[in-house]
């Protein structure tokens, strides 16, 4: 287990190396006699002062909410890429709340937003798991039509509802209505002069993290999550093992939604003055979350790290462009490094290969007689799929060890 973990993080390490060495040969074609500043920035910047940081988990936490909707997703066997639509559903729903329920208590307004968030992303989320559970609609085609139906279904109801002329935006969240920050706006902090400067970091990060440790024991130490983890390994064996292959589906993207949903709420209400904005146009942190699900090898823990790191090579290359480079082309870059890793699997899987080859015995040497019977050796293929069904028939039964 040490060994596959130390396989796991290299190769996250190598991934993330070549696409920040890919950015940089690119910022020597553009401009060479900047490239060195405009890259030293990248990566230092968002250490540069405590309120830079606080800054950086501040980016973070939405694409964290995304990365874990994405890789719960893909650990129960479907791919969510409707992510985004159940990001943008969820973040107008909070919006909605926080301008609107202003005859409630801030906190309970808070509070109930979220949920809120995390309902109308869970419904979203359900459109594609119905239509996967019954239908067998592949979820990458049902989800990507639901991205587009959610974001011009949002746009209507923001120009019906929440409609801000001057701005083409959502009405502002009113001051009450933000995260508290809990003061550590004092920690994430620096100061100028006689000018203090603190970043707008908040709870949302905590909140990210907690959701992180619970999508983790959920997957790992309940029997709901082995029941979705079997269905997605084989629906087969887990329908034949007496598990409702179709409710784990539809549960699953839920759960997804879910967690989509409640990062469109963080999103928007960090306190930055953020809108969503009724235009045409997909919320890229759903995308966002599935590199870094990726980056992260869709463990929980390891997409709190990788989504800290997104965030802080996003912020880093926004200040880029006071080396000359255009913001298009520090899109440009961040791109490149952030979808490179989409290759970390590719990189893991070479290593293991190459971990198998040192760790095989020689060959032994053949009998000088052949066996006068053959020898009566387990099916191993067939004896695992027996083990996984007499473990999943404990675990639905409530008899089996808690995983």
């Amino acid at each position: 287990m040490k060994r596959d973990g130390l396989i796991n993080g290299l190769s996250s390490i190598l991934v993330i190396i070549a696409g920040l060495a890919i950015g940089f040969i690119i910022l020597l074609i553009s401009n060479a006699t900047q490239a060195v500043d405009a890259f030293m920035t990248l990566l230092t910047f968002g250490a540069s002062s405590m309120r830079n940081a606080g800054d950086v988990l501040l980016f973070a936490t939405p694409i964290i909410m995304t990365g874990l909707s994405v890789a719960f997703a893909y650990k129960t066997g479907l791919f969510n890429i409707g992510a985004t639509g159940q990001f943008t559903f969820g973040a107008f729903v909070a919006i909605y709340i926080g301008v609107e329920f202003t005859f409630l208590h801030p906190a309970i307004r808070i509070i109930t937003a979220i949920v809120a968030a995390a309902i109308a992303g869970a419904l979203w989320g359900a459109i594609p798991g119905l239509l996967k559970a019954y239908r067998n609609v592949h979820e990458v085609i049902s989800c990507i039509m639901t991205n587009y139906i959610g974001m011009f279904l949002v746009n209507h109801m923001i120009r019906t509802h929440l409609f801000d002329q001057g701005r083409a935006t959502t009405l502002p969240l009113p001051d009450d209505s933000n995260l508290p920050s809990l003061g550590m706006e004092h920690i994430f902090s620096e100061t100028v002069g006689n000018l203090t400067r603190s970043s707008n970091v908040n709870i949302g990060i905590l909140i990210a993290i907690a959701t992180a440790i619970l999508v983790y024991v959920i997957l790992e130490k309940t029997t709901f999550g082995y029941g979705l983890k079997a269905c997605g390994f084989n629906r087969d064996a887990a329908k034949y093992a007496g598990i409702n292959e179709k409710s784990k589906i539809v549960s699953s993207m839920m759960f997804c939604g879910a967690l989509a949903g409640v990062g469109g709420a963080l999103n928007f209400m960090n306190g930055t003055g953020l809108s969503l904005s009724a235009v045409d146009m997909l919320q890229m942190e759903g995308f966002t979350g599935i590199a870094v699900a990726f980056l992260g090898l869709n463990h929980p823990m390891g997409i709190v790290f990788s989504g800290t790191l997104v965030s802080y090579l996003t912020l880093g290359g926004a200040r880029m462009q006071v080396h000359g480079f255009s913001s298009e082309f520090v899109d440009i870059v961040i791109s490149v490094i952030i979808y490179f890793c989409a290759f970390v699997f590719l990189v893991k899987s070479f290593l293991g290969s190459r971990r198998s080859k040192s760790d095989a015995e020689p060959d032994a040497e053949p009998d000088a007689e052949p066996d006068a019977e053959p020898d009566a050796e387990p099916d191993a293929e067939r004896d695992t799929l027996e083990a996984i069904i007499e473990k999943m028939n404990d675990a639905e039964r409530g008899e089996g060890e808690t995983l």
